[in-house]
């Protein structure tokens, strides 16, 4: 199973400060909606690059119906090879950070220099106050959380919206997120995609083989 020992997150080698966007998912499989959501995220957010989290497993799904971490990787390297600024990796598999609070803090640790904005869309934050310590990932990095039908209007006016009510910032504020100390966040109201994991595993679309030659990327 291919992993991710080490990354180098400056595009020019140095130790330039950027700005990265985090997706972290199960990718099972990765779609088009990954996609769509990471363009909108780089070019509203003003990103160097977006790194998808390719997760081991995800605590508040069944792990009946997910694929090996190396197909799932395979996934997300075939969906991002025409873009270079999209990055899959294995971090949390190779640093053994299995909650997203821990993956925060460690991201923070290993890279001190690195502006990094948490991406995730309306239905996690519906379902944010049940992630382990939700409380420790807003004030450990800003946040972005991006328009999906059909969660938003009930994640607007649910748990973590109301707590966190103080830290929303306009979305034209978007562009100056990354440099907000946590909590901070914003809700990007975008154009929707109708692409769904969940869908494409009943028709069996959006795999490549795990032998496939997409392997995580460095940066």
């Amino acid at each position: 199973m291919p992993t991710v020992s080490r990354a180098r997150p400056s595009p020019w080698g140095d130790r330039r400060r950027v700005r990265i966007g985090v997706l972290g998912g199960s990718f099972n499989p990765a779609h088009e909606g990954h996609g769509h959501i990471s363009q909108e995220a780089l070019a509203r957010l003003r990103l160097n690059a977006v790194w998808w989290l390719v997760s081991p497993h995800n605590p508040l799904k069944p792990t009946c119906s997910l694929a090996p971490l190396a197909t799932r990787l395979a996934s997300a390297c075939a969906r991002t090879a025409h873009d270079p600024r999209l990055v899959p990796l294995t971090l949390e598999s190779a640093w053994g950070t299995y909650r997203t609070a821990d993956t925060v803090r460690t991201l923070r640790q290993r890279f001190p220099r690195v502006r990094f904005v948490w991406l995730m869309g309306a239905d996690n934050l519906a379902q944010f106050p049940l992630w382990h310590h939700w409380m420790a990932i807003a004030r450990g990095t800003p946040i972005a959380v991006l328009d999906r039908a059909p969660y938003s209007t009930r994640a607007l006016m649910g748990k973590a919206a109301h707590r966190l009510a103080r830290y929303r910032k306009p979305a034209r504020m978007a562009g100056v997120l990354a440099s907000c100390p946590g909590p901070a966040w914003v809700f990007l109201p975008i154009r929707r995609h109708g692409a769904s994991a969940t869908a494409l595993r009943a028709r069996g679309e959006g795999w490549v083989p795990s032998n496939d030659k997409g392997m995580p990327r460095t940066v």
